[in-house]
């Protein structure tokens, strides 16, 4: 299947700040399951083309920097990808890391009691049909719900709620998957819903875990299913913090207004 992807996210300041430097994880890296037709990521309307490197994680990076004063800034990620059905198994992707690697907790995914309990309540099921019972326990235990958490929400704090997005959801399923001694990860990419009209305020997430003998294989505990040829999967992780669209630092004082338009539809042929 091909698919077309705009990213568009705007910045704007209430008074002109200094600099900003910014870390992009926008731009999907091939696999057997992707295959990257053409990309770009550039600012200032796609005048500049960014510079990019390749993170311990196997993700590749953009550095976007402004040293001047400026009240807006505008970073657009575009392309079109193949994807081909995989089943969710992910094979032939970078892997700089080990799978015991993501073992390690963080402090969007510590484990408490009740997250414990949660992912013990599958110990009769065993091997793969074990994580799907986690996926759907998971998703039942947690109400979707936009503008229920924000960036800094735990998987803990999520579960208490009973709320949560995409992000809470992948969260809840690596914080549960770690805590019976199965590596997980964070995984955020773009999910194509059919309609090619439809334009979003975010991208999407959900998670990977390590099975022996078979490898990463993705679950998407907000939709209660593993990823299909529909999913674009961009940047891995431990976590949110480490797999985020956009991070950054910037140096003045002004309030901030943050705009994200996000469109995927059939590229190609398929139009």
């Amino acid at each position: 299947m091909r698919l077309r992807v705009r990213h568009r996210t705007t910045y704007r300041y209430s008074a002109p700040i200094a600099y900003a430097i910014q870390s992009l994880r926008l731009q999907p890296s091939p696999y057997e399951g992707l295959t990257v037709l053409h990309w770009q990521v550039s600012a200032d309307e796609g005048r500049r083309t960014l510079p990019s490197f390749t993170d311990g994680f196997g993700n590749t990076v953009h550095t976007h920097t402004t040293d001047r004063p400026h009240s807006v800034a505008v970073i657009t990620a575009e392309g079109e990808v193949e994807t081909r059905r995989d089943d969710g198994i992910v094979l032939g992707a970078a892997e700089p890391l080990p799978p015991v690697f993501y073992l390690r907790q963080t402090p969007l995914t510590a484990p408490d009691p009740a997250i414990v309990e949660l992912a013990h309540r599958a110990d009769a099921i065993v091997g793969i049909a074990r994580l799907h019972a986690l996926m759907l326990a998971v998703r039942d235990s947690m109400e979707y719900r936009i503008g229920s958490t924000d960036s800094q929400t735990n998987a803990a704090e999520a579960l208490a709620r009973g709320v949560g997005v995409c992000q809470d959801h992948a969260h809840l399923f690596i914080a549960a998957a770690r805590a019976i001694g199965v590596p997980a990860r964070y995984v955020g990419g773009y999910l194509w819903t059919g309609d090619d009209d439809a334009e979003y305020e975010a991208s999407h997430a959900w998670a990977e875990a390590y099975v022996d003998d078979l490898g990463w294989i993705g679950f998407d505990p907000a939709n209660r299913l593993c990823p299909t040829e529909n999913y674009i999967r961009v940047g891995i992780g431990l976590d949110y913090w480490t797999a985020a669209p956009v991070r950054g630092i910037r140096r003045g004082v002004a309030e901030e207004a943050l705009s994200v338009r996000v469109q995927v539809g059939l590229g190609g042929a398929e139009q």
